[in-house]
């Protein structure tokens, strides 16, 4: 376990202290966002994403530990193991390198290697390549032509028959080939060259067939520096048969580096094994080494991939609300017509249409009349627009409306990614049962600009559709992180209990869906919770799960004023001290006058000095001072707001050098898809971000981020539009 901890430690550049502490609370059953909001002290204040890593790492070091000693007792069991062995398999880092030492203990399925030994060609091939013996080696393989020996039955079987001396021979050298090709140190050298020199190379399977892979037909680039986006790329272009790709190795290099290892001198011997070495490269260890770089690189974009994904899922579940606004949710189409949902600022659903301003019909005088009804009806503020097929020709529609309605009335762009996944699912239809799928999509648009994170942990969160290649990455490792991200973002943010559907407090910390579906029926049979203690009464709901949950759960207009807070019940009794040793108490957090008060009193605290007089942390008390100076806060506040338009800008509308406003949709390895009005989003591309020198545009950018840009490019054909950030 030490060797783990210091491992971690390393690789997250921490203390030892901070991981052993960590390990501890995981161990314990204690959830990330608990211990990265209340634990702050244990860990020395690690972030959510830092216990994530440090929870992954822990888990793979673990099972390559369990790996190791599975491996250890069947090399044991074979009577082989030695000391050299037990140092080797010790000193791995990776699970490949361990089973390449595990390699030649493996039992093995029928090789020309294996049916050489049955022959009794072993002591042979030790012969050959000790390179000792000067008498003719044909002499000597004499004595290995069995077929005068055997039995009748055993000659019938062609696995154990040595009928020739040259048969003997190449037995031999299959058996020194398999041999070669099992030597670990081999296998890790020319994975070191291949990667130090190698190229991924790729070709067109059909030169003459049009594809979105035309870049790749005749490609080549140094392993060392190919980037993830490219390594995805390329296997999903070979997946779908544009391309063949394969692996250029130092070849010369890495037959000269096995040959000056295994031929000792010139002997009688060294032209075989030279041929040997050969045929033990290309037949056996080029294909797995090739193999094993490929699913190294895939999976390392994998992991690159995933990430990005979950930093951009993030964004945009921390998408700032829109509240006290009534919505018209608009969900465009061309044949079955534009859905319309108009939710109300709580999101309960006031009317719901169906209009065709849109291709084939086109009847926009009687959408234009039928909404502008609804406008002033329902008193509609904003119109939320998903961003799908017909999306530019509804908005323009939309553009062209407002202008005649009596209300101020404004509308953004929405991502609908994943809206029809959540109409077509078993919890849309218990939400709505008597409304039409179709038109489940327009509501989900609708809460979506309302807010975004309550919506949006509805749906499977692959579905959110902000990544790149989401669909060819490990499906697992995926949802893994996804859920995790997920689980910050709601934590982050706190959930009310008495309003948050189930779907919503499943992602709490210690509360599953059995739990999520329990608190909402207790709240039907009871009403209101007043308290968070009262979660006690909820059926499974027991003081583990309580203690995970509690501080992310906010109760307004309960007993407890501290319960609008993210202050957890185990640091109330401090909390109520602090506000009597300054002259307030927990009730002067509702009164305006009071609270500012308070505010500029917080400001004078000496951390340390109260830290003490309390008995809590200083990291636990700067928390809780930043709780009560702004209770009830929802930090998404501090993100950008949807940009709102009233007017539509067109391609041909734009000029090259114009400047404008877009949000940020996408980030991904080269780049970021910035919305700004026209059809198509543009893209500013990684080397137009900044004036400095930049690794990775999330450096620069988030999805969600409002940005200014300017028009460098634009390619009226293929409807693309370049932009800077400069």
């Amino acid at each position: 376990m030490e060797k783990i901890i210091r491992l971690i430690a390393e690789e997250l550049k921490i203390k030892d202290k901070q991981v052993e502490a960590t390990i501890k609370l995981i161990d314990e059953g204690n959830t990330i966002p608990f211990i990265a909001r209340y634990r702050k002290e244990v860990t020395g204040g690690l972030s959510d994403e830092t216990l994530r890593e440090l929870g992954e790492r822990l888990n793979y070091l673990r099972n390559l530990e369990q790996r190791k000693e599975e491996i250890i007792k069947s090399i044991d069991e074979q009577g082989k193991l030695t000391d050299e062995i037990l140092q080797t398999i010790a000193i791995s880092k990776t699970l490949s390198e361990v089973e390449d030492i595990y390699r030649p203990y493996k039992q093995k399925k029928k090789t020309r290697a294996t049916v050489a030994k049955s022959k009794g060609l072993e002591p042979l091939a030790n012969i050959i390549i000790e390179q000792k013996e000067t008498e003719p080696i044909e002499k000597i393989a004499e004595e290995y032509i069995n077929i005068n020996k055997l039995s009748e039955e055993d000659k019938k079987n062609k696995d154990k028959v040595v009928t020739t001396v040259e048969e003997a021979i190449q037995g031999a050298l299959d058996i020194i080939a398999e041999s070669i090709s099992d030597e670990p140190k081999y296998r890790k050298e020319i994975k070191r060259q291949c990667y130090r020199e190698g190229l991924i190379a790729t070709k067109a399977s059909n030169e003459e067939e049009k594809s979105n892979y035309e870049m790749y037909y005749n490609y080549s680039e140094n392993l060392k520096y190919i980037p993830s986006h490219r390594i995805l790329a390329i296997n999903r272009g070979e997946k779908e048969g544009f391309l063949k790709v394969k692996v250029e190795k130092p070849e010369e290099k890495i037959l000269l580096y096995m040959e000056k290892d295994i031929i000792k001198a010139e002997t009688q011997f060294s032209n075989m094994l030279q041929d040997t070495i050969l045929d033990s490269y290309k037949r056996l260890i080029e294909p797995s080494i090739e193999r094993e770089i490929r699913s190294d690189l895939t999976e390392k974009a994998e992991e690159k991939a995933i990430k990005v994904f979950g930093q951009n899922s993030k964004q945009l579940l921390l998408g700032a609300p829109i509240k006290g606004k009534t919505v018209m949710g608009f969900d465009p189409a061309y044949r079955t017509g534009c859905k319309i949902a108009v939710i109300d600022e709580t999101g309960k659903v006031l009317d719901y249409t169906t209009v065709y301003p849109t291709e084939p019909q086109n009847d926009v005088e009687n959408a234009k009349k039928e909404l502008l009804k609804l406008i002033e009806k329902d008193e509609i503020d904003m119109i939320a627009i998903g961003n799908g097929t017909a999306s530019r020709e509804s908005e323009m529609f939309i553009a062209d409306m407002i202008k005649e309605s009596k209300r101020p009335v404004h509308y953004a762009i929405v991502s609908e990614a994943g809206a029809s996944v959540y109409s077509a699912s078993k919890l849309a239809t218990e939400e709505y049962p008597d409304i039409n799928v179709s038109i489940r999509g327009a509501i989900s648009i609708a809460r979506r600009l309302q807010d975004p994170l309550a919506e949006l942990v509805k749906i499977d969160p692959k579905a959110i559709g902000v990544g790149q290649y989401q669909h060819d990455v490990n499906q697992k490792k995926l949802s893994e992180s996804l859920t995790g991200v997920v689980e910050d973002s709601v934590n982050k943010v706190g959930v009310d209990v008495n309003t948050a559907t189930p779907s919503l407090l499943s992602y709490v910390s210690g509360i599953n869906n059995t739990i999520a579906k329990n608190i909402v029926k207790y709240r039907d049979e009871n009403g209101k919770l007043k308290n968070r203690k009262e979660l006690l009464k909820v059926p499974k709901l027991g003081k583990v799960a309580f203690e995970q949950c509690a501080g992310f759960l906010r109760i307004y207009d309960g007993d407890n004023p501290l319960e609008i807070t993210a202050v957890h019940p185990e640091s109330y009794e401090a909390t109520e001290k602090l506000l009597k040793l300054i002259g307030f108490n927990k009730n002067d957090l509702k009164d305006k006058e009071k609270l500012e008060e308070l505010r500029n009193k917080l400001k004078t605290i000496d951390i340390s000095k109260m830290s003490k007089e309390l008995y809590i942390g200083e990291m636990t008390l700067e928390d809780i001072i930043s709780e009560l100076s702004r209770p009830g806060r929802d930090p998404r506040e501090d993100m950008p707001k949807p940009i709102l338009r009233s007017d539509v800008l067109k391609l041909e509308d734009l000029k090259e050098g114009m400047t404008l406003t877009g949000t940020v949709r996408n980030v991904i390895d080269f780049g970021a898809f910035v919305d700004i009005g026209v059809k198509h989003d543009g893209l500013v591309h990684i080397s137009e971000m900044s004036d400095k020198f930049i690794k990775n545009p999330s450096e620069v950018v988030s999805v969600g981020d409002v940005v200014k840009v300017k028009v460098i490019k634009i390619d009226l054909e293929r409807q693309k539009v370049s932009l800077s950030m400069k």
